[in-house]
């Protein structure tokens, strides 16, 4: 089975369904979304009804820390992200908020942990950025592999018994073997706003009859999704940031 494996939206429609049209011609039949739909973008209504449609057939939905905080939830937050989920909660509906707080913070997929941000302590956000982390994090689990988005920079980290963990950043477009003989942890990259420099979506598909892992990255229309940022009032920068992926 292919699995389209989808983290961060943050309310960009244009980058999600760029996303999921790639996916689809690249053969998924299932989704597993890592959660964070909202905060940031100007389109979180129509994500989350994506998401939940998505959720109605099947697929796996989790929660992330903006997710969170729409739904009414305490989180730490820099101002500019404070400012985008308040004006998030302003426009979403009860469904909406209902279903976000429903959310899981962890579900198992074919064998393979899925959380947001971290096998440790799912609910308390902290981010993997290195191989302490990562070995942290599969320390924490049964599950021989580990798919966790928050920290928008895609990487890859793996383990072989009695070694510590080794890092390398995947090709976009390029299966990687996941050898059953180590255990991995995959940071997925962010659909909606990447922070690794490249300003195009990116998602990772999963197939687990072959055992391979491929991060897409995928063009989408930059402009258009930056141009409702600011027409809806959010913070300028909120919209800058798409071209420059960061």
């Amino acid at each position: 089975m292919r699995i389209a494996v989808l983290s961060d939206i943050h309310a960009n429609r244009e980058a999600l369904d760029a996303c999921l049209d790639h996916a689809g011609r690249a053969g998924a039949e299932r989704f597993a979304h890592l959660g964070d739909y909202v905060g940031y973008g100007a389109d979180p209504g129509p994500v989350l009804d994506v998401v939940r449609d998505h959720v109605a057939r099947g697929a796996v939905a989790l929660r992330g820390n903006h997710d969170e905080a729409a739904a009414g939830g305490e989180v730490s937050m820099n101002g500019m992200a404070r400012a985008a989920i308040a004006w998030t909660r302003a426009r979403l509906d009860d469904g909406q908020r209902g279903f976000l707080a429903a959310l899981p913070y962890a579900a198992e997929e074919a064998g393979t942990l899925l959380v947001h941000a971290n096998g440790w302590a799912p609910s308390d956000w902290g981010y993997v950025t290195c191989c302490v982390e990562a070995e942290r994090s599969l320390a924490r689990t049964a599950a021989r592999v580990t798919l966790c988005g928050h920290l928008h920079v895609p990487g890859l980290y793996h383990q072989a018994p009695g070694r510590p963990a080794a890092a390398f950043v995947p090709v976009p477009g390029e299966p990687v073997p996941l050898m059953a003989s180590r255990r991995w942890l995959a940071v997925i990259p962010a659909v909606g706003q990447p922070r690794d420099g490249d300003p195009r979506a990116g998602y990772a598909l999963l197939d687990t009859e072959r055992g391979t892992l491929t991060v897409h990255r995928v063009a989408y229309d930059v402009e258009a999704a930056a141009a409702k940022i600011v027409a809806a009032g959010l913070p300028r920068r909120l919209a800058e940031r798409l071209a420059q992926g960061r």
